[in-house]
């Protein structure tokens, strides 16, 4: 006789039972500097965000109602830190699994003398879930996810319908979804999720990708890229209901 199925996957791991989560991330820690160890410590209080603390206020956390932006795996934090600094009328919360990238981007941000940013060290499904009101979003950016490129490994990709549903529900009406990616085939797979989600626009002239927003900084490898020949593709889908 095989073992009933479970309900869900909360109702098996309350009942004891280990379930094997399909991630969209490999957590490859790394070690941390000097800096970005100093960094996570004396200033995690200031700037650091814990999902366990659940559904944030804004306006308590940064101490205004300015439009509120989240990016969605910020790496090493250079492009965020830097977005944040260009634009001190919007806030920017960065999630991000890798604790050295969280270290580094919050000692650069301390070193810039960026007051309106905070950063989550957690996986972004959960955050999205557990930590962002309805409708609570100017924009959200995810900036060249892994594009997971072996065919078998698509289903990682961290772009998928029921994640652009998650997305939807927490940007304003209004609100822009913005993601970029050098991988073609990636862009594409983005393109067409897009297009069949519901409650989307796509802002492009072409209903296809945009040119690059000058909010968006490019980056060294995104650079080096271009002088090769690589390509990048932006899109820009705004929530319209």
């Amino acid at each position: 006789m095989t073992e009933r199925t479970h309900k869900s996957i909360e109702q098996a791991e309350q009942e004891g039972k280990y379930i094997r989560k399909v991630r969209s991330f490999v957590k490859r820690e790394g070690r941390l500097t000097k800096g970005q160890a100093h960094a996570l410590e004396a200033f995690w209080d200031d700037m650091g965000l814990n999902h366990e603390n659940g559904v944030l206020n804004f306006e308590t956390i940064f101490g205004n109602n300015n439009p509120v932006v989240l990016e969605i795996g910020f790496g090493m934090g250079k492009s965020l830190v830097e977005m944040a600094k260009n634009a001190p009328e919007l806030n920017f919360v960065g999630v991000e699994v890798h604790r050295p990238g969280v270290g580094a981007c919050i000692a650069l941000a301390k070193a810039e003398g960026v007051s309106n940013l905070k950063v989550y060290e957690h996986d972004a499904i959960e955050v999205l879930a557990d930590c962002l009101e309805d409708q609570s979003l100017s924009t959200v950016q995810l900036f060249f996810p892994d594009p997971w490129h072996k065919k078998k490994h698509h289903k990682r990709r961290i772009v998928k319908p029921e994640f652009v549903e998650a997305i939807r529900q927490k940007l304003k009406i209004g609100g822009v979804f913005h993601m970029a990616t050098d991988w073609e085939n990636y862009a594409e797979c983005m393109l067409e999720d897009m297009q069949s989600a519901p409650g989307y626009k796509n802002l492009s002239e072409n209903n296809d990708y945009v040119p690059r927003p000058d909010s968006r900084p490019l980056t060294k490898f995104e650079n080096r890229g271009q002088r090769l020949g690589h390509g990048v593709w932006d899109l820009q889908f705004e929530r319209k209901d």
